[in-house]
């Protein structure tokens, strides 16, 4: 791989980076420059593979296992392969990796002299996912979050040179909310998986058990107890908001683009009646557009 990380991606690898078109929320929009994406596309290509491999969604053929060295007898335990992924990682900062997306990756780490730890808090969210379903307490998913997603915007960060402790501050509420918003978008589809990311406290706050988050239309108490999830989401996101305006530029449009893509899918939720168990509501482009424009002018 070159240091411009510009190497045609194998089939393994693009259809990996293929699946960032369907996120929720931008991952290395157009306007940034050349660098910055193709930064953030490294970044992105090892978030998402480690999240496949949690989720049991690797592409078929088992051609994942076998680059991070694991026999055909293991490539279906989860644990093993997440333990052969972190090793890899390692290999990113102390020798040659095997995975492609590792090799893609490691350029990025080089260039942007980013650190282990944010990798190793995603490859621990997933590997928590395979021994935890269900969380007590709000403070328990917070917990959670820090491992699922707030290492995501500190990478962001990092990539842009941007860090700063209150801009890493803003950026892990932001981060919370918008993992919690992918959460009461996806509570089917999890609940399929036997995963439930509703604290259960809650639940029995809102008389809600767990057969109610099977039918195809929530009733009432499912509605409120996602409507209670929901106002926490939007506390975070506005809490978090400031850091739009405490950067310039392209960035500044970026940042504002995954506030905007949170209040925006958190408006389709409402809109929906908070009812998420047909599917995940998903915002238009116009509601999109509105609330980057909010963002950028600070409001909310």
């Amino acid at each position: 791989m070159t240091e411009t990380g510009t190497t045609r991606p194998g089939a393994t690898e693009r259809g990996t980076l293929d699946k960032a078109a369907a996120e929720n929320f931008p991952v290395a929009p157009f306007f940034l420059p050349k660098d910055w994406r193709a930064d953030l596309m490294a970044v992105y290509g090892f978030a998402r593979l480690v999240d496949d491999i949690g989720d049991g969604d690797l592409a078929p053929g088992g051609a994942d296992a076998r680059l991070l060295g694991v026999s055909p007898r293991e490539a279906e335990d989860r644990l093993v392969l997440l333990d052969a992924f972190e090793a890899d990682l390692d290999r990113v900062f102390s020798g040659e990796p095997r995975h492609p997306l590792l090799r893609r990756l490691q350029p990025t780490v080089r260039r942007r002299s980013l650190t282990p730890e944010p990798f190793l808090g995603l490859i621990a969210a997933n590997r928590q996912d395979q021994l935890v379903t269900r969380y007590e307490t709000y403070d328990d998913l917070l917990a959670y979050c820090e491992l699922s997603a707030n290492p995501v915007g500190r990478l962001v960060l990092a990539v842009t040179g941007t860090s700063t402790p209150e801009r890493i501050r803003l950026s892990d509420a932001i981060c919370t909310a918008l993992q919690i918003v992918e959460h009461l978008q996806d509570v089917a589809e999890d609940l399929g998986r036997d995963r439930i990311y509703l604290p259960a406290a809650d639940m029995k706050r809102f008389h809600v058990q767990e057969a109610d988050l099977a039918p195809k239309s929530a009733g009432a108490s499912v509605r409120a107890l996602v409507a209670y999830e929901a106002q926490r989401a939007r506390e975070l996101l506005n809490e978090g908001a400031p850091l739009v305006g405490s950067v310039h530029g392209r960035l500044k449009l970026l940042l504002a683009g995954f506030v905007a893509g949170g209040r925006a899918a958190l408006r389709a939720i409402a809109a929906a009646e908070h009812d998420v168990l047909p599917g995940p509501p998903k915002p238009g482009k116009l509601q999109l557009l509105r609330e980057v424009g909010v963002a950028l002018r600070g409001e909310g």
